[in-house]
Formats: C-alpha cells, structure tokens, sequence
C-alpha cells in the first residue's frame, strides 16, 4: 500500500501529521535531500515539501519528475508561498494541454 509524505521545518508540517501522514522534519538541504530519497525508495506515491526546502534541492526533485511515484508536490512553508508550486502546476498544465490556459 502506498504512502503519504510531508517534508519541511517542524512548524510547516506538524499539522500533516495529525492527519494521518508521515512526516519528515528537515532543517537543511542535505537532510531533505535524505529525506525524499528514502521516501522514494519506501514506497511513497506522494511527497509533500515545502518550497522552501525544494528550493534547495532542485535538482533531485527534477529526478522524480518523470517517474510514476513519487508524484512531488511543492506546498507553501510556514513564511507563506514562494510562488514555485503554482508556477509548477501552471507549466505542467501547459504541457497537458499544450497552451497557456491562464
């Protein structure tokens, strides 16, 4: 059965937890780093990070971009969003339907 993970600062993603996820508090980019691999590796179909933390590691989340698990998902952190998930989701509607709908 697949899984659910959350990574980011404790504060960003305390509340994920309650709900039922796995969380992953990471203070750094080598911890996130760390972090998604491993959830990658456990079977984890989605993994929530903060942009904050994406930030960081961009280049290894670029490396799940065109795998089937774990679908990435870049959530706003506990500053308020960085515009980097909407940004996100807008090119990858772009792709899909082959047009700036927006």
């Amino acid at each position: 059965m697949y899984k659910i993970a959350v990574l980011g600062d404790r504060d960003s993603v305390m509340g994920f937890k309650a709900l039922g996820l796995d969380t992953f508090f990471v203070d750094n980019a080598e911890e996130a780093r760390h972090a998604l691999h491993k959830a990658a590796h456990e079977e984890y179909a989605i993994v929530y990070i903060t942009e904050q933390m994406a930030q960081m590691i961009s280049a290894d989340i670029a490396r799940y971009k065109t795998e089937t698990t774990p679908a990435v998902i870049l959530i706003p952190g506990k500053t308020g969003s960085l515009g980097i998930g909407a940004q996100a989701l807008q090119s990858a509607i772009e792709r899909a339907v082959g047009a700036d709908i927006g």
